[in-house]
Formats: C-alpha cells, sequence, structure tokens
C-alpha cells in the first residue's frame, strides 16, 4: 500500500477521533490531512463544556501545536479555510454514554456518516485516582463502543491501548487477547469483572462524600484504592490495570463491530514525520535522561542489560493508519504490538552511554547561574534492596552525622542544604517508584501480527520510497543516530526549555 492508494482509501471517509488533544492523536490528525487532503471529515471529541469551547481547545491545544507546522507552510493562506472544512470540534467525553454529545443533530449526523473511529483517549497517569481511570480508560471503551454500533456505515473500530497490559509478565510477550474475567494472578480464585470494579469504585466514593471528606482526602483515598484493586489482581498500577479491563470491554461486547487494537510500547519523539524529534512532555524513560542532563539523576534502578522497548510515534501512527486499511482484507480482532523489542532492542546500558555522550557535548544551561551543567557517571542498580541501602549511606546518613558533627561543634544547621538534598532524593525516589515496573521489565513484545502487516504493505507496493512515507518497521531505527541526533534534542528543545 502506498501513498496514492492511502490517499484513495482515505477519500471522502469520515473520521472520529477521541483523545484528540493528546501526542499520538494529534500526529494522527496531521499526517491524515497531510497525505490525504480529500478525506471528507474529521470529528474531534474534546472535553468542552459547548461546541465554541470544544473549537477553542481544538485551535489553541491541536493545530496551533508546533506539529501542524509542516501542513501549515504546504497550504500557506488556505491552511486556515482547509482546516475549517476538514476539522469538527466535538463537545463531549467518553466518560458518559452517548460520549455527552448534547447536540442531537451532532450525534445522528455522526451516526449516519461515520466511516472509521480511532479511540486514543486515555488517562496514562500511573497512579490516577480510581474512579477516574475507571471512567475513561475502562467504561470509556464501553461508551465508545456503544456509540459505535450506532453507526450505520462503520467500517473499522480501533482502539489504542499499550503494550504494558501485560503487567509484570517475562518472556516472549504474545499479541493475543485477554480472556474475559482473566487476571495475572494465578493464585486468586475471583474473576476481574469491570462492572463490579466501577461499582466498588463509586461505592468507595459515595462514602468519602457522605463522610464529607476534603477533595485531598477523596482523591488520595481513590488513588490508593486504584493501586490497592490493580495489585489484588496482579497489575502494577491503576493505568496498565484499567486499560487491560478496556480490552476486555471489547473482547465481551464487540459483536459486530470491526475492532482492532493497538498496543505500543514506550512512545518517544518522532523519527521523520512530519519532521524529525518532535514531543509532548517527559515519557517514561525521558524523565530520567532529564534528570540526568539536569544533574538531579545520577543513579537508578535498572539491569544494564535490561531491554528498553521504546518507539518513535510517527511509526506507531503509520501502523495505525495501516492496520485501519486492512480491515479491506477482513483482518478483524487483531492485536498490533508496535514496539522494537522483537526485532530491534536497545538495552540501558547503551542508552546511557549515548545519553553520557550527548549531554557531555551538548550540556544543559544551569538556569540559575547560567553556567553549563556537567554529568558524570551513571549507577545502575539490578535490585531494589541493593538500591535502597546505597540511598540510605549517601543521602540519608551523611546528612544525620554532618547534622551531628556541626550540632556538637556548635556550628549550626544549613537548612537549606538540607532541603535541597531531599527534593533531590524525593524527586529520584519519585522516579524509581514510578517506573520500577518499566526498568526491571523482563519482557519480549511478539510483533509477528504487525510484521505480517509490514510485509503485506511491501507486496502490495514495490516502491520503496512510499512505503517509506508509512514506515512502522522497528529494524529501520538507527538507535545511535536517533537518540543523539533526533531524540535527546527534541526533548531539549520542546520540553526541557
Amino acid at each position: 500500500m502506498g501513498t496514492e492508494s492511502m490517499e484513495l482509501f482515505l477519500e471522502n471517509k469520515t473520521i472520529l477521533v477521541t483523545g484528540a488533544t493528546g501526542f499520538l492523536a494529534k500526529l494522527f490528525v496531521e499526517k491524515i490531512l497531510r497525505v490525504s487532503p480529500k478525506v471528507k471529515r474529521i470529528y474531534l471529541l474534546l472535553r468542552a463544556s459547548d461546541s465554541n469551547s470544544a473549537t477553542h481547545r481544538m485551535h489553541t491545544q491541536v493545530i496551533g501545536k508546533e506539529v501542524f507546522r509542516v501542513l501549515r507552510e504546504e497550504r500557506g493562506k488556505d491552511f486556515d479555510g482547509f482546516i475549517e472544512q476538514k476539522l469538527v470540534a466535538v463537545a463531549g467525553d467518553i466518560s458518559y454514554e452517548d460520549l455527552r454529545i448534547k447536540d442531537v443533530n451532532l450525534r445522528h449526523e455522526m451516526w449516519n456518516n461515520l466511516d472509521i473511529i480511532l479511540n486514543s483517549a486515555a488517562t496514562t497517569d500511573f497512579y490516577e485516582r480510581y474512579d477516574v481511570s475507571l471512567g475513561i480508560n475502562t467504561m470509556g471503551v464501553v461508551h465508545m463502543l456503544n456509540f459505535a454500533k450506532k453507526c450505520l456505515k462503520l467500517k473499522v473500530f480501533l482502539h489504542v491501548s499499550t503494550a504494558y497490559v501485560c503487567g509484570e509478565m517475562k518472556g516472549v510477550i504474545e499479541e493475543k487477547a485477554f480472556e474475559i474475567g482473566e487476571t495475572l494472578k494465578k493464585n486468586i480464585s475471583s474473576k476481574l469483572d469491570f462492572e463490579v470494579e466501577n461499582q466498588l469504585a463509586q461505592q468507595k466514593l459515595y462514602q468519602l462524600e457522605q463522610q464529607q471528606a476534603s477533595q485531598q482526602t477523596i482523591t488520595t483515598t481513590m488513588k490508593e484504592f486504584g493501586i490497592q484493586r490493580a495489585r489484588l489482581f496482579g497489575w502494577p498500577n491503576t493505568y496498565v490495570f484499567t486499560k487491560a479491563m478496556g480490552e476486555m470491554c471489547l473482547e465481551q461486547s464487540k459483536h459486530d463491530v470491526f475492532i482492532n487494537i493497538i498496543r505500543p510500547t514506550m512512545i518517544t519523539s518522532t523519527y521523520k514525520e512530519p519532521f524529525s524529534g518532535w514531543i509532548e512532555g517527559l515519557r517514561t524513560v525521558d524523565s530520567v535522561i532529564i534528570g540526568y542532563g539536569k544533574g538531579k539523576v545520577d543513579c537508578f534502578l535498572g539491569s544494564p542489560t535490561v531491554v528498553i522497548d521504546m518507539i518513535p510515534a510517527d511509526m506507531v501512527v503509520n501502523a495505525i493508519i495501516m492496520a485501519i486499511q486492512a480491515h479491506e482484507k477482513k483482518f478483524s480482532g487483531i492485536i498490533y504490538q508496535v514496539g522494537s523489542s522483537m526485532r530491534n532492542p536497545i538495552n540501558m546500558s547503551r542508552i546511557y552511554n549515548l545519553t553520557f555522550r550527548y549531554f557531555t557535548k551538548h550540556p544543559l544551561i544551569n538556569k540559575d547561574d547560567q553556567k553549563s551543567i556537567r554529568v558524570g557517571k551513571f549507577t545502575l542498580f539490578k535490585h531494589i534492596t541493593t538500591f535502597q541501602i546505597f540511598i540510605a549511606i549517601r543521602f540519608i546518613l551523611p546528612f544525620k552525622i554532618w547534622y551531628l558533627i556541626n550540632t556538637i561543634a556548635n556550628l549550626g544547621y544549613s537548612k537549606e542544604m538540607h532541603n535541597r538534598n531531599m527534593r533531590k532524593l524525593e524527586g529520584l525516589m519519585y522516579l524509581v517508584q514510578l517506573y520500577k515496573s518499566y526498568v526491571l521489565f523482563e519482557g519480549i513484545f511478539d510483533d509477528t501480527n504487525l510484521e505480517r502487516l509490514q510485509e503485506d504493505a511491501k507486496e502490495n507496493n514495490n516502491n520503496v520510497k512510499v512505503i517509506g512515507s508509512f514506515n512502522f518497521d522497528p529494524k529501520s531505527i538507527d538507535w545511535e543516530d536517533y537518540l543523539i541526533n533526533t531524540h535527546i534534542p527534541g526533548l531539549t528543545t520542546y520540553v526541557y526549555k
């Protein structure tokens, strides 16, 4: 499949995109508009109180972003008119039935015309409130599926999940669906039921409200409740737990809806399109990279040999578009794991070495004194206990000894120094807690279905240049070139300013 066939495939198609302000969704929308300008219409579902607020969000948080720079330059004076013709901002919320689209006429217009639904809406906070995470990542999928069933012309429903719904499994992780009620703990007797989980979350929330608990107490309690439920069934955090239940919703209730699932691994900055290095926010391992460049992280939890599965965002978008097109061959119910660990793995040690090389040559500038930040040796610890002992020796004991000596000598106690180092320690421990399941992950993601999709594209079009415009082959990534010349410069340009 090449550019021409993709353009013809998308011509006059109507698409609904949820999570439209998200990193991946913006790239998807930009790519569709750029490669297939004859697409009929793209509805963007945005959390907003009314259409005016939704339109404002679309202009400020979607098309107003740097990622639309290339399309804006290509279209010139025609850009605004083109956007007005192709994009429709829809005020709604997937946490509610009918997506909380209040305009009845608009709902029916969508039901009558939609060809494709891309559900990329999600809360990606690992420790989100349980009720919030369930509402979007699990029940939101139910609401999206119910909405899809009312669409008269719908050809394909593509759901964006995450490869890490596997929890902390080891070995080769297959591209297979969850069984209804499946858990990751083999010694637990009760089955997992997303409707029961939703009821438990609502009951817990109701109890807290009846007790007139403060918002801070409600938030803390609901976050802890989510972690408790996730770990009960074998998942490390609320995010992957509720995303796994979202997949179960699709498996249980899809009926005749043509559904495929995309499971990306750790999504990083763009490899090629619309330009190299674009990224929004710090995503997983990037927090450690920037923390190291800032001189705040020089030790971390993780085996030097552990494979960190990263994949550039534009490759994920290309895989999504290819998977949508594949419905014409009746490939339904397929899960595509989009990552690099199977065919082009990179380990933690190599990432560190390349990061060290970059920041040695291109040091960040300290915002306080405008001096270059020097980076030093980086230490990795394979086990949490070893790491904790190191932290105690390095951070806690020296301060207690230093405090004792200064007190005896009556030299006083520098609270400023203590607070500065404690903030550094707290930040480090927060990162460790956040990413422990990923930096110690011992799984490799099978991508056989994705490979078949790639081979199918090559068979249908021998033009290498055309195939390259929809490239999602991880084997094509030169990690040294990508990290040093694309990804880390992208982080320092678009995230660390």
